[in-house]
């Protein structure tokens, strides 16, 4: 039996019991997570005291996949709300990597590097950010741009900008990039003694511009110095490439697996996604090989193929209303031979409703390892990424985690996020779980027949109090 403690960013579905329900699928994995209330949530930080106790009670760890925002400010989201100093933040993170050299754990570890949102939405930032977010991101992109054009023009710009915002927000705002940055260095130096397996910084939300990415390049720079470091586009699947790479480092330690991949359009692999900042190809190649497997073309050898529906001109952005038109991308399954998975990014924030539709046989298939199509192009590749890799190596499977995995899938991406959702926040002024249930129920049946299972005693609920995503408990037979 293998032990595998996760930390996760914070308390939502898609990082919580997507995690656990993932590395149930091998029987001969005991994974622990943090109890739910432990974990932070849109308004509430970790308690993070509450968890290294826990972690520090927990006896025969091997593994420990940590999101270090957790440990040092509470979560993601107060990663950029809180105000800790750097001395508080670091006690924190050396109690942590005191417990796991305690318990001889092996550590894979993940930290974001501070996010800049294009928006004046302070949901998940200070509340000064509904006033000054838009500008604060032009500031943030100006003095980047500076560094690789001294323009009289953007410094004419910059010192606008400088104006526009209040010098206390701003200096508040630097600050906590400063702090966060500092840890993030930190982090790195820790890697002299080689405590990180590996340790990833996640890069969420890029543009081209911004001081984000600037740090993002000071961190690359210095990570060259060390082994088994990383910087990724993404934030929410990352736990999910890490407990891949974790899982195929203890398990299967003998050989890398190889994927081969198929597009529904090979000509536009190297368009960009939304919310990223390299060509699909390169985020999907990024993941297999950070996760410990290896990429090779269809006419060699390999164990597992990756069919990807990708878009054409521009990825749909179902929560914004911007829509692509569906693929037509059909698997024919009488040509395959081998096991598969799929990953569906045609859209950002949902499936592509039709393409599901037109390849309904595909999730009863015997070879068949999983479907994602959860939010953005790498959270969709990770966690299908994890799933297929377990499910194909592990020796003891669980088949009903397998398809509770699957059936969440498809209830949340496929029928809430590309269909229910913008219809519910259309027409519904309050979030009602009573019009979800019953609008959700009426597509039980078609996923039964397409999973070949029994749903029963389905829960639904919003779990951060908003539409943007929902929790799918799921009793099977």
């Amino acid at each position: 039996m293998i032990n595998i403690i996760v930390i996760p960013i914070d308390n939502r579905p898609v990082c919580y019991d997507l995690i656990r329900d993932t590395l149930s699928v091998d029987k001969n994995v005991n994974v622990l997570l943090p109890p739910i209330d432990f974990l932070g949530d849109l308004t509430h930080m970790a308690k993070i005291d509450e968890i290294l106790l826990w972690l520090d009670n927990t006896k025969n760890i091997d593994v420990v996949v940590a999101s270090l925002d957790t440990i040092a400010y509470g979560g993601l989201i107060n990663s950029r709300r809180s105000n800790d100093d750097f001395h508080i933040i670091k006690n924190r993170v050396d109690k942590f990597i005191q417990i796991a050299k305690k318990h001889h754990a092996k550590v894979y570890a993940f930290s974001s590097i501070m996010r800049i949102s294009n928006n004046n939405i302070n949901e998940e930032e200070k509340d000064y950010w509904n006033k000054f977010g838009k500008l604060i991101f032009k500031y943030s992109k100006t003095v980047h741009r500076l560094v690789f054009d001294n323009n009289p023009i953007l410094k004419k710009e910059l010192e606008l900008l400088r104006n526009k915002i209040p010098k206390h927000i701003l200096k508040d705002y630097l600050q906590t990039r400063i702090r966060n940055f500092n840890i993030n260095k930190y982090y790195l130096s820790l890697q002299k003694n080689n405590i990180f397996e590996t340790l990833i910084f996640s890069l969420d939300d890029c543009s081209q511009y911004g001081l984000n990415i600037f740090e993002a390049s000071k961190l690359e720079e210095k990570s060259n110095l060390y082994q088994n470091v990383y910087i990724k586009t993404g934030a929410d699947e990352i736990p999910f490439i890490l407990i891949s790479k974790a899982y195929v480092d203890i398990v299967n330690q003998k050989r890398k697996l190889k994927f081969a991949i198929r597009y529904a359009d090979n000509n536009s692999i190297d368009k960009i996604s939304k919310y990223e900042d390299k060509p699909v190809c390169k985020s999907i190649s990024d993941a297999i090989i950070l996760s410990g497997c290896e990429v090779v073309k269809e006419n060699e050898n390999f164990d597992l193929i990756l069919f990807v529906n990708n878009f054409t001109n521009e990825q749909g952005e179902l929560v914004m209303n911007v829509f692509e038109p569906s693929s037509g991308f059909k698997i024919e399954l009488n040509q395959i031979n081998k096991p598969f998975f799929v990953v569906d990014i045609l859209n950002a924030n949902g499936a592509d409703f039709d393409f599901v539709k037109n390849n309904k046989d595909i999730f009863s298939h015997k070879n068949f390892l999983g479907y994602s199509a959860w939010n953005t192009t790498s959270n969709s590749v990770g966690s299908a990424l994890a799933l297929a890799t377990i499910t194909y190596i592990a020796e003891n499977k669980n088949i009903q985690s397998f398809i509770k995995v699957q059936t969440v899938r498809l209830l949340d991406d496929w029928v809430y996020q590309s269909y229910l959702r913008q219809k519910l926040r259309a027409n519904e002024k309050n979030l009602n779980t009573e019009t979800l249930t019953k609008e959700m129920e009426k597509f039980h049946p078609t996923i039964e027949q397409m999973l070949n299972c029994k749903l029963k005693n389905i829960e639904y609920s919003y779990p951060w109090n908003r539409f943007f995503e929902i929790r799918v408990k799921v009793g099977l037979n």
